[in-house]
């Protein structure tokens, strides 16, 4: 047998043995001679010569986040280990390097960072360091009109914190000097460039009836090299599993159902009883099932609650899930959703592929021709700018721009404190979380999306539009979503009444049994977090529709969507003067 004839053996092994691992859910004994199969064909691979095949550039923006840094590189090393794809060179993965761009403003933290960074390379990954100081000489290097409107405009002396979207912006630039040097080095070397976030895996989360596995199931730059292979894709959306990708602004109303549900199912069972765990998959896939207005997005919303799976190890007691669900209260605020996981489901990569609607900035992966798609609207720091940028992709890329089925694990807090090692917008004082500014970015990166989804049906950003166009058309979008997020404050109302009336009745357990007081007081500062940033008539934020917030919004907005053509032409002449300079 040729080598190319054993190539295709291996690979339809390959293929024999991914579909016996998910026969069942997941059959467990097959994950380490699936994970060998494909180092059996990388061996192969390398037999038949130069390997043609795609170099990642693994883009990585992080701010103040080291320990869930160290968790995404450790999982990049395994991953590489795992799947060996295109080999070790000079004691490298020579097909995986990562773009390290550093947003962080505590100076410990940059140090800590670029420990990694050196310390991942000595073991096997390649990092580039990208931090402030080499942000600045790259921009220095540009005009500095006509980018504020991508990049923004900073202090030089606080030019950190600037949010995921304007430094994705200012890594594409230097994605875009290293592709001019590729080509002029390495002609023949392709580049894909893959951007995620640092609080994810390389992972995915799988449903188990003892309550779910995380594992290396997914050979994600192998199947990435064989999409843009085999199909004119210029970008590729994956999702993610695990934590929500979306905020607690938009949660806390089915997850207030799920609490509710929780205390139901105990409160007239013996506490000393065993706790009834639900059995696993009672939803099916549940789409989008963490949003409270997924039919938004075009999903129907989940008629039933979620229940609590209780995470102590052994049969717990219903005492023991108590103080257990109670410890994860308020890490809802930081982003976790303790009863709606969202788990992997298996759809073969290729069977999976289909047009996309939506960028999840955090797992999206693009080639050199698609850099000339920045972050719309960075300076604004909206949330929502993945899919706004999305909807732009799928108006002008058409079947271009595709998802598959290729996710990530999310992991929004950590294990020892359970909250976020850093969230924007979020303080955290005592057992106060107010997300003023995050709902408020979450509110009008809502106006954005669907204002830019209706301007798209227009012809946007292809065509320009008229300027009363854009601004009927927030304002229209504007008042359609207040009233959507004040009915859901008043159900958010609702919601809590009930919660406080089951929590404090007189003869419920929980309320008899001293040893539980620090649980009841996790619960206390909860509802109190609920109220302060959700409820109707609150004393914590105003409501982020308020009409007096709206003009200066409408009028930055406005104007962003406006200026996006001359942004596109600013852009287009940064790429070309990276271009020339490198070739110089």
């Amino acid at each position: 047998m040729g080598l190319a004839e054993r190539i295709a053996a291996q690979q339809r092994r390959v293929a024999e043995l991914e579909a016996e691992l998910w026969a069942d859910g997941l059959v467990e004994s097959v994950v380490e001679p699936y994970q060998a199969a494909f180092r059996e064909l990388e061996e192969l691979i390398a037999l038949r010569g130069p390997d043609r095949r795609h170099r990642f550039v693994v883009v990585i923006p992080v701010a103040d986040s080291p320990q869930h840094l160290a968790a995404c590189l450790d999982s990049l090393l395994t991953q590489c280990r795992t799947f060996a794809y295109g080999g070790v060179e000079q004691g490298c993965y020579r097909k995986v390097t990562v773009l390290l761009a550093d947003d962080s403003a505590d100076p410990d933290r940059v140090r800590q960072n670029r420990g990694l960074a050196r310390h991942f390379e000595h073991v096997g990954i390649r990092v580039d360091y990208f931090g402030t100081d080499e942000q600045l000489a790259l921009l220095r290097r540009l005009p500095a009109e006509g980018l504020g409107g991508i990049v923004g405009e900073h202090p030089l002396d606080a030019f950190s914190h600037k949010g995921q979207a304007m430094m994705r912006n200012i890594a594409y630039l230097k994605l875009a000097e290293m592709r001019a040097r590729v080509q002029r080095e390495s002609p023949g070397e392709r580049l894909l460039f893959y951007t995620i976030d640092a609080d994810q895996t390389f992972q995915v989360k799988v449903e188990t009836p003892d309550g779910g596995r995380s594992l290396h199931a997914l050979n994600y730059f192998y199947w990435l090299d064989r999409l843009f292979d085999d199909s004119a894709v210029q970008v590729v959306t994956g999702k993610v599993v695990g934590d929500p990708p979306v905020s607690p602004a938009v949660m806390a109303g089915n997850f207030l159902e799920d609490v509710l549900a929780f205390l139901g199912s105990i409160r007239d069972s013996d506490p000393d009883a065993a706790y009834r765990q639900p059995s696993a998959g009672p939803h099916g896939p549940g789409e989008a099932a963490y949003h409270d207005m997924p039919e938004l997005f075009g999903f129907a919303g989940e008629s039933d609650a979620y229940h609590y799976r209780c995470r102590v190890p052994g049969t717990p007691s219903n005492t023991e899930c108590f103080i257990e669900f109670a410890q994860h209260l308020n890490s809802f605020l930081h982003g976790e959703h303790p009863t709606r996981v969202t788990w992997f489901r298996y759809q073969s990569v290729p069977e999976s592929v289909q047009p996309a609607r939506t960028v999840y900035t955090g797992n999206y992966v693009f080639n050199g021709d698609a850099l000339r798609w920045f972050i719309p609207f960075a300076p604004l720091r909206l949330r929502m700018s993945g899919p706004t940028l999305g909807r732009m992709l799928r108006a002008e890329l058409g079947t271009g721009f595709a998802s598959a089925n290729l996710p990530m694990l999310h992991g929004r807090t950590l294990a020892r404190t359970r909250a976020s090692e850093f969230r924007p917008g979020v303080v955290s004082e005592q057992s106060r979380i107010d997300l003023t500014d995050e709902m408020q970015r979450q509110f009008y990166g809502d106006v954005m999306l669907f204002s830019i989804e209706r301007l798209s049906a227009a012809g946007y950003p292809g065509r320009s539009l008229d300027r009363r166009q854009v601004a009927d058309t927030l304002d229209a979008v504007h008042a359609e979503l207040s009233d959507k997020y004040r009915a859901r404050r008043a159900l958010i109302s609702a919601r809590l009444d009930e919660l406080r009336a089951v929590l404090h009745g007189p003869a419920h357990w929980w309320n008899r049994t001293p040893a539980l007081d620090g649980a009841l007081n996790d619960f206390a500062a909860f509802v109190e977090n609920i109220q302060h940033n959700f409820a109707s008539g609150s004393s914590g934020p105003a409501p982020v529709d308020a009409s007096r917030a709206w003009p200066a919004w409408r009028e930055r907005q406005l104007d962003a969507i406006v200026g996006l053509s001359a942004d596109r032409q600013a852009w287009c002449r940064a790429l070309a003067i990276l271009q020339r300079a490198d070739k110089a």
